[in-house]
């Protein structure tokens, strides 16, 4: 049985990551692969599942503990048990995310970021690169990649009209929006993961991955400064319908947003209550505010502005997806299916190092959020504890490893999408590039770790 649930896995795996091609969504593929995993193995014995070892045994011993002598739980009560196990891990980490974007959507509706993005006014190319690739990287560091990709996205087309030019632009945009979002636990879903999985602490991935984040941004920004030619094009100052939207409230809503934003790590520091616990409270703090901040507003127009409002333009299908694929992963795990993978690994290729480049560099082809869900399971936290070297090099590896390929990473799927850049273009231009950024910065990172700094 347990080789049919890894075949379902496979599949899913494949149709998931050909979605554009097959023309079927991956949050589909994602539930449905998940409840044919959890209900093939509820239907199979332990032995079938190759349960009977450690992890069963451990479980009808626990139950006998807690019941005296009573008689050895059913196989399905133990599935149950595990299902909700990783139902509750998970979900954590869904309501954190849709915590997070309903805030980002409130700054947004209120045009919060239109205070950053209407400072940058300067006609120099290279100048303007600069400061595009500064702010995505510490924007993103504090959002999420796909957001700030998203935003920059929109400003760089209304500031570089010339498509050549802004292409490189855009390609700049997701190397400095990954590489901005490895470095903390709200910047990257997969460093959320980890954060919230107890793997790696906010302030330890942070002094660690900032350095050789910073590289990986700054390597092929460097070589773009000298190597780019050409100018911006014409460019209105102001383009149709900037100021269709004239709501107040901008200022008020993108430092209050920023700053529960940068509370939570705070939060879970002074109450050692889980991060989605601070990033629900402070959603609430924000939807207070917005409903006292237009008092006088029609509530039909009213909503548009609030938290209520901001929770029907969430990407749901994305949270979705995430609890199909983490679900389908923790069947695996529940499985050991993971914990003999990561031993086959290191029989055959031994160095860690290795095996979390690799995880990084088959990010840009496969999903990164199941290939961090399944080295989350490969690794147990008993021999690599909290802010050990391999999870933080996962972060940095998982987190920038996505844009060797315009398809590896959400950032890279959302400006295709909106710039429609051709996937080939991206991978004579922009693949190598982001190839030799990966690689920087991951020997700052081993560099870091040889020298102790």
């Amino acid at each position: 049985m347990e080789f049919v649930i890894i075949s379902v896995f496979a599949i899913g795996y494949f149709l998931i990551a050909f979605e554009h091609q097959i023309k079927v969504n991956k949050t589909a593929t994602a539930i449905l692969t998940a409840v044919i995993c959890w209900t093939l193995l509820i239907l199979s014995s332990p032995t079938e599942a190759i349960l009977s070892g450690k992890h069963y045994s451990i479980f009808v011993s626990l139950h006998e503990l807690e019941n005296g002598n009573a008689t050895e739980p059913a196989f399905s009560e133990f599935i149950l048990h595990e299902l909700g196990k990783h139902l509750g891990s998970v979900s954590q980490i869904l309501f954190f995310l849709m915590g997070a974007m309903t805030i980002v959507e409130l700054i947004d509706s209120h045009n919060g970021f239109k205070i950053i993005t209407d400072r940058i006014r300067t006609r120099n190319p290279k100048t303007l690169m600069w400061i595009v690739c500064w702010v995505t990287f510490f924007l993103s560091a504090v959002l999420d990649n796909l957001t700030t990709t998203i935003v920059m996205v929109s400003l760089i087309r209304k500031l570089v009209p010339n498509r050549e030019i802004r292409l490189l632009f855009i390609g700049m945009i997701i190397i400095a929006a990954n590489a901005g979002g490895a470095w903390t636990p709200m910047g990257d879903v997969t460093t959320t993961m980890l954060w919230i999985g107890g793997q790696i602490t906010a302030f330890t991935v942070i002094k660690s991955l900032i350095l050789p984040s910073l590289a990986c941004m700054l390597v092929p920004l460097i070589y773009l400064s000298f190597r780019m030619k050409g100018d911006l094009g014409f460019s209105e100052t102001q383009s149709p319908g900037d100021d269709n939207n004239k709501v107040s409230g901008g200022p008020l809503m993108l430092v209050l947003g920023l700053g529960i934003m940068l509370g939570v790590p705070v939060f879970k520091v002074l109450t050692h209550l889980p991060p989605y616990i601070g990033m629900m409270a402070g959603l609430g703090i924000l939807w207070v505010v917005s409903e006292l901040r237009h008092p006088d507003m029609d509530d039909a127009l009213k909503k548009e502005y609030t938290a209520a409002g901001a929770l029907s333009r969430i990407d749901v299908p994305s949270i979705l997806f995430f609890l199909g694929i983490l679900l389908a992963v923790g069947c695996l795990e529940s499985m050991m299916t993971l914990h003999r993978f990561s031993g086959v690994l290191s029989d055959n290729i031994g160095d860690q190092r290795i095996i979390i480049f690799l995880i990084g560099i088959l990010s840009a082809i496969i999903d990164n959020v199941p290939l961090v869900a399944a080295t989350m399971g490969m690794y147990d936290l008993s021999v690599f504890p909290a802010d050990h070297a391999v999870w933080l090099f996962l972060a940095y590896c998982a987190g920038t490893g996505g844009s060797i390929l315009i398809i590896g990473s959400a950032a890279g799927v959302a400006a295709m999408g909106m710039e429609k850049v051709d996937f080939i273009w991206y991978l004579k231009k922009i693949s190598w590039l982001a190839l030799i950024a990966y690689i920087g910065g991951a020997i700052v990172y081993l560099a870091q770790i040889k020298f102790k700094i």
